[in-house]
């Protein structure tokens, strides 16, 4: 579209379209890295719960939750011609999982997690996917995208699942939001020393990462994506705080941008990629995805592999 709509106003779009988005976004670019993953959320069995399953289908995504009575929730995007994105979502099924589902994940050492921060907004799965998340068994490896809605996160539920946390990604609005909620839920994290230390034009600043990093214990990962310039990344806590550059594009679309990196980063971590590196893949892939219109648009293992020896 043009340009947003003003408060009760109306805008004439350019076009529009159903297609599966949401989480599915992260799995799609996780199966395209050619990782074995599976889905622990709720599938409705209503249209749009049909469209999901058979995109998870398309992806090699294994469905680990039984149909549930419903359908999938939706999500409106707006997209402007800068490729900026708004969002305005409803929940459906998803935001409904059973704990008794979650608790049969037979999530084991060497695993990878991805947890959302949708997940942790939904009043019914709030404390239903924080505690299971909490729980994980030692070795599993949790990553963490609190997401647009991070300052609307809980602390309670979000408490627990930052001190499980091994990675936590997230843009700097996100960083922003979070640091201004860290109040005294800080865990062990201290501050972060920088080298290079980010200014105002790096949209994060170093106050910022190190409220951040005070929010999760000393040995999570905290990487915050500032867009073309890449990802500021704090390995632990003392570490200093260095930005991962990225290859600039054209941006057509930067609806599944910060999905397409959570996906590729945990595919590479999954394959035992040191953390550095699979940022750098990360970046690049999420650099590759704004290119194309659509949200589940991260690459193919493959066309990764291209653009990174281009």
């Amino acid at each position: 579209m043009p340009h947003l709509p003003e408060r009760g106003g109306d805008v004439l779009a350019v076009g529009g379209g159903a297609v599966v988005g949401g989480g599915f976004n992260v799995v799609a670019a996780a199966a395209r890295q050619g990782a074995d993953v599976a889905l622990a959320s709720p599938v409705g069995t209503g249209p749009w719960g049909a469209l999901v399953r058979a995109a998870l289908g398309a992806e090699g995504v294994t469905v680990l939750t039984a149909p549930a009575d419903g359908d999938t929730g939706l999500v409106l995007t707006l997209l402007e011609p800068d490729g900026e994105r708004t969002f305005v979502t409803t929940v459906g099924v998803e935001g409904r999982p059973r704990a008794a589902e979650l608790a049969a994940v037979p999530a084991q050492p060497g695993d990878v997690v991805y947890v959302s921060g949708y997940d942790l907004v939904y009043p019914a799965a709030a404390p239903v996917v924080s505690a299971w998340a909490a729980g994980l068994p030692s070795g599993v490896r949790l990553v963490l995208d609190p997401g647009p809605l991070a300052g609307e996160i809980d602390a309670a539920v979000l408490g627990p699942v930052l001190a499980r946390c091994d990675v936590l990604t997230l843009n700097a609005r996100e960083a922003m939001l979070l640091a201004g909620a860290g109040g005294d839920g800080r865990a062990d994290g201290g501050a972060v020393p920088t080298d290079g230390a980010p200014q105002a034009g790096a949209d994060v600043s170093p106050a910022a990462l190190a409220a951040v990093r005070g929010l999760v214990p000393g040995s999570c990962s905290v990487l915050v994506r500032v867009g073309e310039r890449g990802c500021w990344v704090s390995e632990a806590a003392g570490a200093p705080a260095r930005r991962v550059p990225s290859q600039p594009t054209r941006a057509v679309d930067s609806t599944g941008a910060g999905d397409a990196h959570t996906g590729i980063l945990a595919a590479a971590l999954l394959a035992g990629v040191p953390l550095p590196d699979a940022v750098r893949r990360a970046n690049l892939g999420a650099a590759l995805a704004v290119t194309r219109p659509g949200p589940a648009t991260g690459p193919t293992r493959a066309e990764l592999d291209a653009f990174a020896n281009s």
